[in-house]
């Protein structure tokens, strides 16, 4: 009995010897790249936590993360070891799996509550994995904890962003930026959330600081540009544009920007190079063509107006009344009036608060048809509408509602 009790012995021993002789065989081979025959060497072994924590390492050295991941968690069914899960869930993010690398977190969290970097680290994924409240309770405690530390109550912002609650979401970018006055993503939100309350002076405080961290932000480039442009500074707006078109070429905001400070400019050959631009980086962006349209109905080149027009109404999926009244406009000045009442009702059937649409439906029937009572029904129509709309207008209106009630009275015929 002790001899078979010695020869088992003798054979754990000699079979646990071979496997450490093939994990150091395997880890020389994988200090010097070798890494495939690495991974042969460690097939030789018997499946164990060991054989498959080094292959989830080399897996992972080579960013083979999904091998690396199925390897580990084959490991932790061998030995519940805590740097090995933590590790299973470094590889879990970078597969986009973070929801998976949560529980690890959690658990181990549970036995170490003080760990706050790991803390921290769960508190994004929750961000990411769209749980505000867990969020918001996991950097309420890192806040807590390390008041000094701006990445905590800039995170905490955007946990409270994540909630929908607004205020304490900007107290606690406020806070970022006093803990950290070159925080540039809180700087920011700052400058957005401002933006989106009307908050002028505020906004452009926020954009500045921001710039002057970083004048080539995109974002916050944008806020400056769009507050200048707004502002009719369209001169100062050109530099801000140039430097962001070489920043980011596959957006044609800058080129369309450009383009429509030229055209506020007079500027319309400029203007004409960056929207044709425009056109051709973007097909569905149908304002260049309906700028290209207005430069060509300048031009008096109406052919070409027409046809950016029909290309504009052709491609657009958002409000086109723009580009019908545009095109009402064409046939109006080359004396194609039907055409042009018609587009005029394509105008007012996209936007029925386009006033000057139903206006020019109204005043052209007016001039074109003999049977005014076509255009009386307009003009009805528009006093009911627009009637404080546009002084002038309304004045004209009325007149000719009286004018042509009195022209039909006169013939024995009473109009409504």
């Amino acid at each position: 009995m002790k001899k078979k009790i010695l020869v088992v012995l003798l054979f754990v021993m000699v079979k646990v010897e071979a496997q450490t002789s093939a994990f150091a065989v395997a880890d020389s081979l994988f200090e010097k790249g070798r890494y495939k025959m690495a991974l042969k060497e460690l097939d030789k072994s018997d499946p164990s936590f060991l054989s498959n924590y080094k292959k989830a390492v080399i897996y992972e050295s080579i960013d083979d993360y999904k091998k690396a991941a199925q390897f580990l968690e084959k490991a932790v069914t061998f030995k519940d070891d805590e740097n090995a899960k933590l590790r299973l869930a470094k590889n879990y993010r970078s597969l986009k799996l973070s929801q998976k690398a949560i529980p690890i977190y959690e658990e181990v969290l549970a036995k170490d509550s003080l760990n706050l970097v790991l803390k921290y680290q769960l508190g994004k994924l929750y961000i990411i994995n769209r749980r505000p409240k867990d969020a918001i309770k996991t950097f309420q405690y890192l806040v807590k904890n390390d008041a000094e530390n701006a990445n905590y109550s800039y995170h905490l912002g955007l946990s409270f962003a994540l909630n929908g609650q607004r205020d304490p979401m900007m107290n606690s970018f406020l806070d970022t930026h006093e803990k950290d006055s070159t925080h540039l993503n809180a700087i920011a939100r700052l400058a957005n959330s401002y933006k989106k309350l009307n908050d002028k002076d505020s906004t452009e405080l926020f954009v500045d600081k921001g710039l002057a961290l970083d004048k080539n932000h995109i974002d916050l480039n944008k806020l400056k540009i769009n507050q200048l442009y707004l502002d009719k500074k369209y001169a100062e707006t050109i530099p801000l544009l140039l430097n962001l078109d070489t920043i980011d070429k596959k957006d044609t905001y800058s080129a369309a920007m450009l383009g429509r400070s030229f055209f506020n400019m007079d500027s319309l050959e400029k203007a004409k190079k960056y929207f044709k631009k425009v056109s051709i980086k973007d097909r569905e962006d149908f304002k260049a063509q309906t700028y290209l349209g207005h430069i060509a109905m300048i031009e008096k080149n109406y052919r070409d107006a027409n046809f950016r027009y029909m290309m504009a109404t052709y491609v657009g999926k958002e409000k086109r009344d723009e580009e019908y009244f545009g095109l009402g406009t064409m046939f109006f000045e080359t004396n194609k009036i039907p055409q042009a009442i018609n587009a005029f009702k394509e105008a007012y059937a996209e936007n029925r608060r386009n006033y000057k649409a139903l206006y020019q439906i109204a005043k052209l029937s007016d001039d074109y048809y003999k049977d005014k009572k076509i255009a009386y029904k307009e003009y009805k129509k528009y006093l009911e509408t627009f009637y404080d709309r546009d002084e002038v207008i309304s004045v004209f209106v009325e007149r000719r509602i009286k004018e042509i009630k009195k022209d039909y009275f006169l013939e024995g015929e009473l109009l409504d």
